[in-house]
């Protein structure tokens, strides 16, 4: 089952079989609809009329449509972190640009293939609401913890701060390369390539600090 249950922005839980099968309805729903209409037009009474549920199954999970694109988000997170920790598992646990190249490859994927991911992927297109963190924090923090296991570093400061620049820079230039080609500009997506081979190799190549090379 999709690991719904622990959304931070659900109102309360599903406790039943089928309370979580019509929360992962919701959810699909909005994925379709933001494709379709895009976050601004996204409204409530459409995701339950496409999910097939009354509209009071949609506020019995969610205060709003921005609860309910949070929710999607995580979801989405969730999802990705799942599928770079298989894809980074079967990179030789020397090979740092291959373990770099699954992270940006299934990003790719989703962002390519996943309903609503190219509005929303891991947050909301609207300013953070006070005390959350920003998307690109998650991301990176889920990231620098995958790949210190994988490539047995230690999960310090500076590897955290590294993999949050290179996150930001793959956020920007891959929103440019989908911007230019609704697949994405191959062109740019290897300039994206090169330039987090180029910046992660102060970091990988090199000892972590305390340690002799």
């Amino acid at each position: 089952m999709d690991p719904v249950q622990h959304l931070t922005s659900l109102r309360r839980a599903p406790v039943q079989q089928r309370s979580a099968e019509r929360l992962v309805r919701i959810l699909d729903a909005c994925a379709d609809l933001l494709d379709e209409v895009g976050y601004e037009q996204l409204t409530t009474r459409a995701v339950a009329d496409r999910a097939q549920v009354p509209i009071g199954s949609v506020y019995r999970f969610f205060d709003n449509k921005r609860a309910l694109a949070d929710a999607l988000a995580h979801r989405n997170l969730d999802r990705y972190a799942d599928r770079i920790a298989r894809r980074v598992g079967e990179v030789d646990g020397t090979d740092w640009r291959g373990a770099v190249d699954a992270c940006m490859d299934e990003y790719l994927t989703m962002k390519r293939t996943v309903p609503g991911f190219t509005l929303i992927d891991f947050g909301v297109p609207a300013p953070p609401t006070d005390g959350e963190p920003h998307a690109n924090h998650q991301v990176a923090d889920r990231v620098a913890a995958l790949l210190a296991a994988h490539l047995g570093r230690p999960l310090d400061d500076a590897l955290r701060r590294a993999v949050l620049v290179g996150v930001e820079a793959t956020d920007s230039l891959l929103h440019l390369a989908f911007r230019t080609d609704p697949a994405g500009d191959e062109a740019l997506v290897k300039e994206t390539r090169t330039l987090l081979h180029a910046y992660f190799a102060h970091t990988f190549d090199r000892p972590p600090e305390g340690q002799d090379g």
